[in-house]
């Protein structure tokens, strides 16, 4: 259960940090010439008639020293004055990246359950860090906050189970390829099979073809079904274009000089067929490359940006 609840939070993370960064820039007081505390906790005040259910609402100096005590509806939850909290990660988030962070799940020390704690720091008007104001709440509750709506669920739901019934079905193509070019290699025996190159090329044309469509039922299987996806997304999906574009073009190749020595036996007159199929791969091929340099130069422009 825990597990799961992680891999939401992670789902839903972008749209939790929104709405908490939201919260506190529409209340906060923020690059005044001297932000007064007091200011601060009325502000603290009207956050919490706003969110229903959190630990904690608390307010941290530039030293990372707790200045205010815990704003909270629960008893055991109050206190907190003067605690040092320079070390944990949310203070020290906040300060380097100048900006509203969400902290990942962590055991609370309030509640002993799992809780993120959102961060806010604050400047005068000189830039300089006068507080931190941070607010703790509860993994279960971050995920009821920015959950998406019951049709939007279903709608996702739908789609897991739509991509499992197109993965099963290709699965079930790429088996039965798999099974057609074993079974032709098998049939033939296998000093039969060496003497018959046109066999070979088959059996070869149907194993490449099992794997391309086998490695494009895994990829979506793992990111559409199982949601696995990888912290760099755009370079997993290039990857899976280029493998399996590559086993098409290999295929094709491959039938391709079938044709040829086919024709050359048996009827010169049509081995201009093979000659357009051979150039249909050789545009292929071209396009793969280009897709390879233009994919390539992109991400480049990315990590320079």
């Amino acid at each position: 259960m825990v597990v799961r609840e992680i891999q939401q939070f992670g789902e839903v993370r972008p749209r939790a940090r929104a709405y908490f960064c939201y919260l506190f820039n529409r209340n906060m007081p923020s690059r005044l010439p001297d932000p007064d505390l007091q200011e601060i906790e009325s502000s603290l005040d009207k956050i919490v008639n706003e969110v229903d259910n959190f630990e904690a609402l608390y307010v941290l100096d530039a030293s990372g020293k707790q200045v205010t005590d815990n704003l909270t509806n629960k008893e055991e939850n109050k206190g907190g004055l003067g605690q040092k909290r320079s070390n944990k990660s949310y203070f020290y988030r906040a300060v380097r990246q100048k900006r509203c962070v969400l902290t990942d799940p962590y055991p609370s020390s309030l509640t002993n359950s799992l809780s993120v704690t959102a961060a806010y720091p604050i400047y005068n008007d000189k830039s300089e860090l006068k507080y931190v104001a941070c607010m703790d709440i509860s993994l279960k509750d971050v995920l009821k906050i920015a959950q998406p709506s019951s049709l939007q669920s279903v709608f996702v739901d739908f789609v897991k189970v739509a991509y499992s019934l197109f993965s099963l079905a290709l699965l079930l193509v790429a088996f039965l390829l798999f099974y057609n070019g074993l079974a032709s290699i098998i049939s033939h025996g296998i000093e039969s099979a060496t003497e018959n190159i046109e066999m070979m090329f088959k059996a070869t044309i149907l194993l490449t073809l099992a794997l391309a469509i086998f490695d494009l039922v895994k990829t979506i299987f793992e990111e559409e079904v199982l949601g696995r996806h990888n912290r760099d997304e755009t370079g997993s999906i290039h990857k899976t274009m280029v493998r399996f574009l590559g086993s098409i073009v290999i295929a094709l190749a491959i039938e391709a000089l079938m044709l040829v020595f086919k024709f050359a036996i048996t009827d010169p007159t049509h081995i201009l067929s093979a000659v357009y199929l051979i150039g249909g791969v050789a545009v292929l091929l071209v396009s793969l490359a280009f897709y390879v340099k233009s994919v390539g130069q992109k991400r480049e422009d990315d990590s320079d940006n």
